[in-house]
């Protein structure tokens, strides 16, 4: 089964039947859903209005779990949130995961710090994803260094955001292939893919549900692994006719780092996920 999203923001009730933005009560099996995934944005590096940058959210409960973070992140959270998600308001985007550093997954990066502190975020951003994200972190906390300084201080004009005087930090792990992260609502393992820099895919096992996504990458044995008959699988997909068309730069390019609605038909016919994302 493959489902393609044009909207810029699509939420998904795993394994229900129906329009992406419908939300389902309860699961197949006659329980309560437990599991979401929201996809709120699904663009590219070309700045199309009808699309916001590459980011998912995950929740379970009331626990919200972001993977890249996509220029718009946060509007599209906060969308997410007025239409029934509410784990996926701003202020509880408090654990992230990135695929890897290239702008168009990350440029959403110091909005997710400020807003989702300005928006009720209590404790530090805790941050998961390749080498460089320390120094990135870093650099952006700087640039933001007046702002940062104004709305901490407890005798300032902005101080009713003093009460929460490190909600403002972040915590960046810059990690290996393996089990990253585990709380008692997931268990997350990155694997490695192959793209234009280091970059990883990310394994999600949470109570009722396994999904799995692949971020930016050419086909790899290593994400046919990490599904295995997960699921869900959300993987990126470069249509065939579209790459005929790119200029011979662009396409080398997509030819090795990306992967092709083709490839990608091989790969799910050997993963196996219950359901295919695009």
């Amino acid at each position: 089964m493959s489902v393609a999203f044009r909207s810029t923001l699509a939420v998904l009730m795993l394994l229900t039947v129906g329009a992406p933005t419908r939300l389902a009560t309860r699961a197949p099996t006659g329980g309560a859903i437990r599991t979401r995934v929201v996809l709120l944005g699904t663009g590219t590096p070309v700045p199309d209005p009808d699309r916001s940058g590459p980011a998912t959210v995950i929740t379970v409960d009331d626990r919200a779990y972001l993977v890249d973070f996509g220029p718009g992140v946060i509007r599209r959270a906060e969308a997410a949130a007025l239409r029934g998600v509410t784990a996926a308001e701003p202020g509880n985007l408090k654990v992230a995961f990135v695929t890897h550093l290239h702008s168009d997954h990350t440029a959403g990066y110091s909005d997710l710090i400020l807003s989702g502190w300005t928006s009720g975020r209590k404790i530090p951003l805790e941050v998961y994803g390749p080498s460089g994200l320390q120094s990135m972190t870093e650099h952006i906390l700087q640039a933001y260094r007046v702002d940062i300084e104004t709305r901490s201080n407890p005798d300032g004009p902005m101080r009713d955001f003093g009460r929460f005087p490190d909600a403002w930090k972040v915590h960046a792990h810059e990690i290996k292939p393996g089990v990253i992260y585990k709380d008692e609502k997931v268990m997350v393992t990155a694997f490695a893919t192959k793209h234009a820099m280091e970059s990883y895919g990310y394994r999600f096992e949470t109570p009722d549900r396994t999904i799995v996504i692949s971020g930016d990458t050419s086909p790899v044995e290593e994400t046919i692994k990490a599904c295995n008959g997960c699921d869900v699988l959300i993987h990126e997909a470069q249509p065939i006719e579209l790459l005929a068309k790119m200029p011979e730069s662009i396409h080398s390019f997509v030819a090795k780092y990306h992967t092709t609605t083709e490839q990608l038909a091989e790969l799910a016919t050997k993963a196996k996920p219950k359901l295919l994302v695009i």
